[in-house]
């Protein structure tokens, strides 16, 4: 989780993220951990920053030969 996506938008000092939707994103990362579980694999959650995160992750693995990742699409 990017702590920045729970700061206020620039223009109008909404938050990005309310409480409703921060709900959802909580149960949903929960439940996708349960179906991963019972597949025998797991997730690994974490919260900072992505390139921060993914670099810390790539170290402690050792092994990675890619990463995957998506840019979040911003309005105009």
């Amino acid at each position: 989780f990017d702590p920045r996506h729970h700061l206020r938008t620039h223009c109008y000092g909404f938050p990005k993220t309310g409480p409703h939707r921060l709900r959802f994103l909580l149960e949903s990362v929960k439940d996708l951990r349960e179906t991963l579980k019972k597949k025998g694999s797991t997730l690994v959650v974490r919260k900072g920053k992505p390139e921060d995160v993914v670099r810390d992750l790539i170290t402690q693995l050792g092994s990675v030969s890619a990463v995957a990742f998506h840019e979040e699409v911003r309005g105009i």
